[in-house]
């Protein structure tokens, strides 16, 4: 939703250095460029002065934020959007505000055997199933504040004839190969069991526990029939394989555009990078097909008519993020709209995901990519979508644990996204995610750090700056005051929030939000310090000086609540208003119902907002109007009892 994209605009980006006379394609561009990372970003420039902060001053850039799909078969516990959501959003949220423009896309994943296999635990049809937890997604998301352009589903008809156009254009292309192979199925049930549902022993490294579609432990892929004693995860049953033919993606048609692709993405995680890497070390034609009667039919002569072979859910998930982007542009009223984001080789597009993903976005999506272009080792040409674009960026975080353990909803080691936003401020566990989320490691949250966290950084740092400085506006003036000289103690600590506008951004622009939450409220306690330097409580009898003080602290306050507005969206709104601001100073998501585009019997909510509205916060400092009426303030932030820490893990105790 919201207005048609505008063009592209921005200097040229730094190329990889091609072969000696052989210009290099657009889609080899390297992505330390210098609109967002690289050598130098932009940003830092901002430190140079209170009216440059903008990031890119002068430029705007086409960003596409592409989210990780979550899949429809139950509610979504914390460790989900610790990997994609929060860390997608914080981004985008930065990147609106220092003046590109984003398209932040994702949408609930609702094919696949786990949702034929949860429908049959319910007693429902696999469509009811997707229905029921679409809804309960949307919900959760909406409430964490996730600014989603468009957050829509997989079984609409729009993502139906995305997904059809792209297998018939890879197909065309000759990228799709037929095969016959040993497919897995259930003794018991004779339906198909996926590879990933199919567990065993590596017959490379040995790992146990190996899935049949990769082992997670060295990366390599296999078929399931390769896996010694393999067993299903659903009963424990030994599978059986049956003959059976399907269309297989033929990756080694794309393995030196892929090489040459990835080599030039220097500025990824060193762990994703080396991970896409060595993944090119062992490839082979994949299966795109499965045996299978839910999911989206294969658009071909005698197999479209074939009710038991669909497409692969994988390929089909991945596929939404261009299919959000063409119903966004739908909805908005122009059509071409996603083209911006798509065709345009000066766009930047960034995948947010868990680790386990890391395959099909930095390997399997690229290759259906290049085979829609025609830009693998066969040729071909493009399809009605035009050359589209491969991805700029793979921000793969690694796993939360919770406890010392592992997530697992049947174990019943779960938090929920609901349960968590019903009991805490979304804002806290937001700044959690932000400040000590699993960016690069697999960390383990424990309440006792959540509470940690909240009490002395949220209410005692930040969330006392904010108030102590109000009521102390407030108390003595009613308003915020007109300043008089300043001395250097002020200027200085203004100087300091202006430098933060460049060094947090720079480190929001290039995935490192943990440091730039770390910075933000180091700054936090700087300015802290102002206050306990200057002494306003003392200055009642030096009016200028004691305006001048409080002018500055505002300010400083005003600045900051800026910088912290990408981790915590909802609290920079109460911050706003305290100190008397009106209007949206930081927009949020908002849940639509709606009629899906090619079938008027369907309806399903998406989350959408007015993100590109005027006189929403921009990445810059903005000065404090003297005589704007400050109110007697309430705290921003929830102080923890003790006592949580203990009921919380009762309740893990309980459910597990």
């Amino acid at each position: 939703r919201g207005p048609p994209a505008r063009p592209a605009t921005g200097p040229e980006p730094e190329r990889a250095p091609p072969p000696p006379g052989v210009p290099d394609p657009p889609w080899l561009r390297k992505v330390d460029d210098p609109v967002l990372g690289g050598a130098r970003s932009p940003a830092v420039d901002a430190a140079a002065g209170r009216g440059a902060a903008r990031l890119g001053s002068g430029t705007m850039t086409h960003i596409l934020s592409a989210v990780a799909w979550p899949y429809a078969n139950g509610p979504r516990h914390i460790g989900h959007v610790a990997g994609f959501g929060v860390p997608s959003d914080v981004f985008s949220r930065h990147m609106r505000m220092a003046g590109h423009d984003v398209l932040m896309v994702s949408g609930t994943d609702e094919h696949g055997t786990p949702i034929l296999v949860q429908a049959d635990k319910e007693g429902v049809t696999p469509q009811e199933l997707a229905d029921r937890y679409n809804r309960v997604i949307v919900e959760d998301l909406h409430q964490l504040g996730l600014s989603y352009d468009l957050f829509t589903r997989t079984t609409t008809r729009n993502h139906y004839a995305v997904v059809q156009e792209m297998f018939r254009t890879v197909h065309k292309n000759g990228y799709m190969v037929e095969q016959t192979t040993m497919g897995a199925i259930s003794p018991s049930t004779g339906r198909t069991l996926p590879d990933r549902y199919i567990e065993g022993t590596c017959p490379i490294c040995g790992y146990d526990g190996a899935r049949g579609d990769q082992c997670d432990n060295c990366g390599n892929q296999r078929d399931a029939i390769d896996l010694r004693n393999p067993h299903s995860r659903i009963n424990g049953e030994t599978p059986k394989f049956v003959e059976s033919n399907h269309f297989f993606l033929d990756l080694p048609a794309f393995v030196d555009a892929l090489g040459d692709w990835l080599r030039t993405r220097t500025a990824w995680r060193p762990n994703v990078l080396k991970f896409s890497l060595n993944l090119l070390d062992d490839v082979r034609p994949r299966a795109m097909t499965r045996d299978i009667d839910w999911g989206i039919p294969v658009p071909l002569p005698g197999w479209e008519e074939n009710s038991s072979k669909r497409l692969y859910v994988w390929f089909d998930a991945v596929i939404g993020y261009l299919s959000a982007s063409i119903e966004w542009a739908r909805r908005s009223g122009d059509p071409d709209a996603w083209r911006a984001f798509w065709n345009d080789p000066e766009a930047r597009s960034y995948y947010f995901m868990g680790k386990d993903n890391i395959t099909f976005h930095s390997q399997i999506w690229p290759a259906e990519l290049l085979g829609y272009d025609g830009r693998g080792s066969k040729g071909g040409a493009p399809g009605t979508y035009g050359n589209l674009q491969l991805p700029t960026e793979v921000v793969s975080s690694e796993f939360l644990n919770v406890e010392g353990q592992k997530f697992s909803s049947s174990r019943g080691v779960v938090i929920y996204v609901r349960d968590m936003l019903a009991r805490y401020q979304p804002d806290a566990f937001r700044y959690y995610v932000a400040s000590a989320g699993p960016e690069t490691q697999d960390v383990d949250f424990t309440w006792a750090d959540f509470q940690r966290r909240t009490n002395d950084e949220l209410v005692a740092g930040w969330g006392n700056l904010v108030n102590r400085t109000a009521n102390l506006v407030h108390k003595n003036f009613g308003a915020i005051p007109e300043p008089g000289q300043r001395q250097p103690i002020d200027e200085g600590v203004l100087a300091t929030t202006t430098t933060a506008f460049g060094r947090v951004g720079e480190l929001i622009a290039t995935h490192r939000q943990r440091a730039a939450v770390a910075e933000a409220m180091k700054t936090v306690g700087e300015v802290n310090k102002y206050v306990s330097d200057t002494e306003p409580w003392k200055l009642k009898t030096d009016p200028d000086r004691l305006a001048t003080v409080l002018h500055t602290v505002t300010q400083a306050v005003s600045d900051l609540n800026t910088i912290l507005s990408p981790f915590l969206p909802h609290s920079a709104q109460q911050v706003h208003e305290a100190f008397g601001g009106t209007g949206t100073f930081a927009a949020q998501p908002r849940i639509d119902e709606v009629t899906d585009l090619d079938d008027d019997s369907r309806h399903y909510p998406v989350i959408t907002g007015d993100y590109r509205a005027e006189g929403l916060a921009t990445w810059e400092p903005k000065a404090v109007v003297p005589g704007t009426p400050v109110g007697k303030p309430t705290p921003v932030f929830t102080k923890l009892d003790d006592s949580i820490v203990e009921e919380e893990l009762d309740r893990l105790r309980e459910g597990a």
